[in-house]
């Protein structure tokens, strides 16, 4: 899919983007755990099991979703795998949303709360 604004394919991170303001708008809590850069690259600090954590974690209500975003023919790692499984047994829903999600209207259905 190609952004509207820009006539390329629809980066992550401005899928990213898109859907924290389409989050912040419908009054959903999010977090997203960027990466730093460091002399290192980039890095992520974090404690625990936390690789392959999904990108976006919102709650609203008695919501919780959990997105992993992916462009092009990136696939889940096995860690993103396992963190899916885990948050799914824990009852919370999960999603893995492209730009063509984003331009369906998929993404507009599922934090509207629409069946």
């Amino acid at each position: 899919m190609t952004s509207p604004l820009k006539g390329k394919p629809m980066s992550e991170q401005q899928l990213l983007d898109a859907v924290l303001d389409l989050a912040k708008v419908l009054h959903w809590r999010t977090l997203h755990i960027r990466p730093a850069r460091t002399d290192k690259g980039y890095r992520t600090p974090l404690q625990g099991d936390g690789v392959g954590f999904p990108d976006i974690l919102a709650c609203k209500g008695t919501r919780i979703i959990a997105a992993e975003l992916k462009t092009g023919k990136n696939k889940f790692t096995p860690a993103q795998v396992d963190w899916f499984g885990a948050l799914a047994d824990a009852g919370v829903a999960t999603h893995e949303w492209r730009p063509a999600d984003w331009h369906s209207g998929e993404i507009l259905r599922v934090l509207s709360g629409q069946p």
